[in-house]
């Protein structure tokens, strides 16, 4: 069963970055008992190697308005040059899905999404192709179709640009969308875009890649989820995980197997970033689970 959100405006996610300094985390904690508010969960990391601090901070307090806290916390923020964000636990992340032709990932957010197992609302789906309009309709989500080509690919990613401005969109889902986004439009989703891939990579590119991993006699497949940046497929990764196959799985097997750790891996990078339990540090990612 999953928990219910608590009561809009009673809960917050305070996360912050900065230099190590002594005294943050008393600091913190000081801020939310001088609001009457409770600590619920608290967890940091100090990064050694760059001399920087990480903290998320769960806490529950009488005040209503997101807006006033931010305002009383930025005295504390400012004492410490923290970059920082706080949120409100009950406000779902507003995801923008992305689909092409493979459906897995995209029928288990769904599935997630309507269960409640992720804290998100999909206002619509993108796809380059119509197969799963119907799969939109059923689930009474609005569906865009943006086809993309080489000559026509700048339009669509203003079209795209332009969807995100216009449901409010929090989060994009590369749900096996597959096309190559552009340097610039990379770029101006930095830390909101989320993709999902096989293992393979470098290895087997192109069509068929666990077919081919099955030639090969693989033991191991797997998937990645990661942010998207210009660098194709080596953006901060945000979860992993694997599955052992073996010879007496078919080439069909495999891909199921490696499907199913596709979606399994998505959905997690979507809770924890959804759950503001993701930091970008630099290239890759603090991960409070």
């Amino acid at each position: 069963m999953v928990a219910p959100c608590p009561p809009a405006g009673h809960e917050y996610v305070l996360t912050l970055t900065c230099r190590e300094a002594p005294g943050i985390v008393f600091a913190v904690s000081q801020f939310v008992m001088e609001h009457g508010g409770n600590i619920s969960a608290s967890q940091q990391f100090d990064d050694r190697l760059t001399d920087t601090f990480f903290m998320r901070v769960q806490f529950r307090v009488d005040a209503t308005d997101a807006d006033q806290v931010r305002q009383d916390f930025a005295p504390v923020a400012s004492q410490f040059s923290m970059a920082w964000q706080l949120h409100d636990v009950a406000t779902p992340t507003r995801t923008l899905l992305m689909v092409s032709r493979f459906g897995h990932c995209l029928n288990d957010l769904l599935f997630r999404t309507q269960t409640g197992a992720l804290n998100i609302e999909i206002p619509a789906i993108v796809s380059n192709h119509r197969d799963f309009e119907p799969v939109a309709e059923t689930n009474g989500i609005p569906f865009h179709h943006v086809p993309v080509t080489h000559e026509t690919k700048p339009e669509a990613e203003a079209q795209l640009l332009e969807l995100v401005d216009t449901y409010g969109v929090d989060l994009i889902v590369l749900a096996r969308y597959m096309q190559v986004l552009s340097n610039d439009l990379c770029s101006k989703l930095e830390g909101r875009a989320i993709n999902i891939h096989h293992s393979f990579l470098p290895s087997f590119k192109g069509a068929k890649p666990y077919h081919q991993a099955h030639a090969r006699g693989v033991k191991l497949v797997g998937a990645t989820a990661h942010y998207v940046t210009p660098d194709l497929d080596e953006g901060p990764i945000i979860e992993q995980d694997v599955v052992r196959v073996d010879h007496s799985l078919d080439p069909a097997e495999m891909t199921a197997a490696g499907r199913d750790v596709e979606a399994q891996v998505l959905a997690r990078a979507i809770r924890w970033h959804s759950e503001h339990r993701v930091l970008l540090d630099r290239n890759h990612t603090v991960v409070f689970r």
